[in-house]
C-alpha cells in the first residue's frame, strides 16, 4: 500500500515539476546579486575564464583570478580593473593539487573566504589515442577533474560554515556525448559532469541547500584550444556567448546549462534514439576540427 501511494505522489511532484518548468519558461526568473562577494576564477588568462571575469567586474564582485599564464591572468586583471572590480592575481598550476591547496590557504590570508568558485581551468589534447602521449592523458585528468576535486576540498569547509556559496563546473557538451580523437578530454568531462552531480546530490543530503551548484556544458567554443572547428548541426560558439550564458546560469542558479540551450533537448532525446539513428546524426554532423592522427595532422 505504502508504495502505491509513493508511486502516486511520484507522478504528481512529475507533473508539478513540469507545470512549474512551464511557468518558469514565460516568467522571468529573479537574479541575485554577487555585489561586494568574492568570486574565484580558474583559467582566467584567457577564453571563457576571462570573459567570465569581465561579467562578474561588470558586477561589481571582488575578483580572485588564477592561471598557469601570468602574462594572460595579468592582462584579464588590468581589463577587470579597468571596470571598477577589485582584482587578486595567483599564478597557479591546477594540475598541481599541493600548489592548489597552498594557493587556497594564501587566497584565504589576503582575501577572505571565497563565495562563488568557476572551476575553468581545462586541457585539449586533439589526437588518436595511440598519438596521444602519455603525459597528455595524465595532464588532461589532473587540470579537467583532479583539480575540481582539490579546489573543492580546500574551499568547501567554509561555505559548509556559512551554508552559502556556489560551486561552478566547467564541462562541456563532450561530458554528455563523444566524439572521435578527444578521448581523455571526453572521459574527462564525463568526470566532471559526474562530480557537478555527485556533489549536488551530497550537499542536498546533508541540508546545506545555500550551497548552490552549476554546470556549464558548451558545444565547441572558439578559444583556440582546439583548431578550425566546424560543424554542420552545432553552431562554434565564441566565448562572450558563454560568458554571458554561464552568468545568466549562476545568477538564476540554474544546475546545468547548455548553451545553446536547445542542446540539453537533443542529449534527452538522443537516449531514445536507436543506435542506426544516432550514427546517421553524426555522419550529419559532420563534426571536424585539426586532430593528430597516425602521428600526422588532418581534419578529422
Amino acid at each position: 500500500m505504502h508504495i502505491i501511494l509513493d508511486l502516486l505522489l511520484l507522478v504528481a511532484i512529475i507533473l508539478c515539476s513540469y507545470l512549474e518548468s512551464l511557468v518558469k519558461f514565460f516568467i522571468p526568473q529573479r537574479r541575485k546579486s554577487v555585489a561586494g562577494q568574492v568570486v574565484l576564477i580558474t583559467g582566467a588568462g584567457h577564453g571563457i575564464g576571462r570573459l567570465t571575469a569581465h561579467e562578474f567586474a561588470k558586477r561589481k564582485s571582488r575578483l580572485v583570478l588564477w592561471d598557469i599564464n601570468k602574462r594572460g591572468v595579468e592582462e584579464t586583471a588590468a581589463e577587470c580593473r579597468k571596470l571598477g572590480a577589485t582584482v587578486h592575481v595567483f599564478v597557479v598550476d591546477c594540475s598541481n593539487r599541493m600548489e592548489i591547496y597552498n594557493s587556497v590557504d594564501q587566497v584565504k590570508k589576503e582575501v577572505g573566504d571565497i563565495e562563488i568558485v568557476i572551476n575553468n581551468a581545462g586541457a585539449i589534447y586533439p589526437a588518436d589515442l595511440l598519438s596521444t602521449k602519455d603525459e597528455e592523458i595524465t595532464k588532461t585528468f589532473e587540470v579537467n577533474i583532479l583539480g575540481h576535486f582539490w579546489i573543492i576540498k580546500a574551499l568547501l569547509p567554509s561555505m559548509l560554515r556559512r551554508n552559502s556559496g556556489h560551486i561552478v563546473t566547467v564541462a562541456s557538451v563532450c561530458g554528455h556525448g563523444v566524439i572521435p580523437y578527444l578521448i581523455p578530454y571526453c572521459s574527462s568531462k564525463f568526470a566532471a559532469v559526474g562530480f557537478h552531480r555527485a556533489l549536488t546530490a551530497e550537499l542536498e543530503t546533508l541540508g546545506k541547500t545555500g550551497i548552490r551548484t552549476s554546470c556549464l556544458c558548451p558545444v565547441f567554443v572558439n578559444t583556440g584550444f582546439t583548431k578550425n572547428p566546424s560543424t554542420r548541426l552545432w553552431p562554434v560558439l565564441e566565448t562572450s556567448e558563454v560568458a554571458r550564458s554561464l552568468i545568466d546560469g549562476i545568477l538564476t542558479n540554474k544546475k546545468m546549462i547548455f548553451v545553446p540551450s536547445y542542446i540539453g533537448i537533443s542529449l534527452v532525446l538522443e537516449k531514445f534514439l536507436p543506435e542506426r539513428a544516432l550514427k546517421a546524426i553524426h555522419r550529419i554532423q559532420d563534426i571536424q576540427f585539426e586532430a593528430i592522427v597516425g602521428h600526422k595532422i588532418k581534419m578529422k
